[in-house]
């Protein structure tokens, strides 16, 4: 990795590290420390959702006529500000802005560090430096939720206000560090079709793109948008997990990431993206029919806690698969400078699984137990034929990079030179 590299993973790390450390305690936070009742925290979680969905359609735009950095910057200071004012906030109104703030400014930090790392790389790194990425910000999430549950005390709102004011701090700190950063290309391509206007029309005409995101949106939703809503909720009603087992459990997903995350990355690296995703859906539906066992079968106690542990460390499994193949591949559907588009446009995606999935699994997860399963089991199933489907619109070398180091690839694949996105 090259300095920009290192200062970029730095700042992936970080903000995943800001938002393991406030976003588990907001609800306590606003609920109790504050008094401000369980509907006004409700409505405070809401808020980084719609937040998210209200800025990132404009994000894509900024980041291709300004630059990722110049938009990286502002988002940071945003959620600064958003941190801060969140932690000295006391009443609904001030809060809820504040959140907003917040919200907006993490949300937009993704597709502009992503388009940073496209910018950073090549078709040859790129999968290895979005598998340092994931792996990076999963470590962040788990060392700042670590951190943030020794500072916090519900019995001191002081406590909270220097949480969210070491947040706060923790971002400046990352504008100066990001602030160095130089990146390779230049960021603004003149005569872009965006600048027209166009931008999303081209994003729309893209079939690979399109198929592409309604995949993206199948992924989260029926992995990421299970987590802590449906499936945590089906351990509990189902299958008598306690809440120490249901912490194994995520504990088990995290530590599943860290030990497979380089150890898949050459298997994956060889091979078709398309089908290394439907392998993931498999993986998901044996996790989903290993949920089944646990609150369904009629085992032990014991045997349900080891299956539903299983099931999140299988999911693990393929969220490492997914890593280096899913934004590397965003990033070569892209257009030459129009990387930061399809980065918004895909984080855009991610959020309204993140909204959907909860909101349909969370109630079917704790009362009707086996059409959860039956429903996000057949989702599974149904992320493998989409990924075979999207094999079908890819050029070999989208689909394998590893192609472009031959001389001789296949028609529609480029002989010598890699994919480039974002150049």
């Amino acid at each position: 990795m090259g300095a920009a590299m290192r200062r970029i993973h730095v700042g992936n790390a970080l903000s995943a590290f800001g938002l393991g450390f406030t976003v588990p305690f907001l609800y306590v936070y606003v609920a109790q420390v504050r008094g401000l009742g369980s509907m006004t925290a409700g409505i405070v979680l809401a808020v980084f959702a719609v937040a998210a969905l209200v800025v990132l359609p404009f994000a894509g735009r900024a980041i291709v006529r300004r630059g990722p950095l110049p938009v990286l910057l502002t988002a940071l200071l945003t959620a600064s500000l958003g941190a801060l004012s969140l932690g000295l906030a006391n009443s609904a109104t001030t809060v809820l802005l504040s959140a907003a703030a917040l919200g907006a400014g993490q949300a937009v930090m993704q597709p502009a560090l992503a388009t940073m790392i496209v910018d950073c790389s090549s078709a040859d790194t790129r999968s290895r430096a979005f598998a340092t990425q994931f792996f990076l910000q999963n470590l962040g999430l788990g060392v700042g939720g670590l951190i943030g549950g020794h500072i916090v005390d519900t019995s001191r709102a002081s406590s909270f206000t220097l949480l969210f004011s070491i947040e706060a701090a923790m971002f400046l700190l990352l504008v100066v560090i990001m602030s160095t950063v130089r990146l390779p290309h230049a960021p603004k391509v003149e005569g872009a079709p965006q600048a027209k206007g166009g931008s999303w029309k081209q994003l729309l005409g893209n079939r690979a793109m399109v198929q592409l995101s309604v995949l993206g949106f199948v992924l989260f939703f029926a992995c990421y948008g299970q987590f802590e809503s449906g499936l945590s909720a089906y351990g509990v009603e189902a299958a008598g997990i306690s809440t120490s087992a249901l912490g194994t459990a995520m504990a088990a997903n995290t530590a599943m990431i860290v030990v497979a995350q380089f150890a898949v990355l050459k298997f994956v690296e060889r091979r078709k993206r398309s089908r290394v995703i439907a392998a993931v859906g498999l993986i998901w539906a044996v996790a989903w029919l290993t949920a089944g066992y646990a609150g369904l079968g009629h085992g032990s106690q014991t045997m349900a806690t080891a299956a539903f542990i299983s099931t999140y460390a299988l999911f693990g499994l393929g969220e490492s698969m997914l890593s280096p193949t899913i934004a590397p591949l965003v990033a070569d559907l892209a257009p030459s400078g129009m990387a930061g588009q399809y980065n918004s446009a895909f984080a855009l995606v991610k959020q309204l699984a993140l909204a959907v999935g909860p909101a349909v699994g969370g109630p079917m997860g704790a009362s009707l137990h086996g059409p959860y399963i039956v429903t996000f089991l057949l989702f599974s199933l149904g992320i493998t034929y989409l990924a075979i489907r999207l094999g079908r619109q890819l050029t070999p070398v989208q689909n394998q990079p590893s192609l472009a180091k031959s001389r001789v690839v296949a028609r529609g694949g480029a002989p010598t030179e890699p994919v480039r996105a974002g150049a």
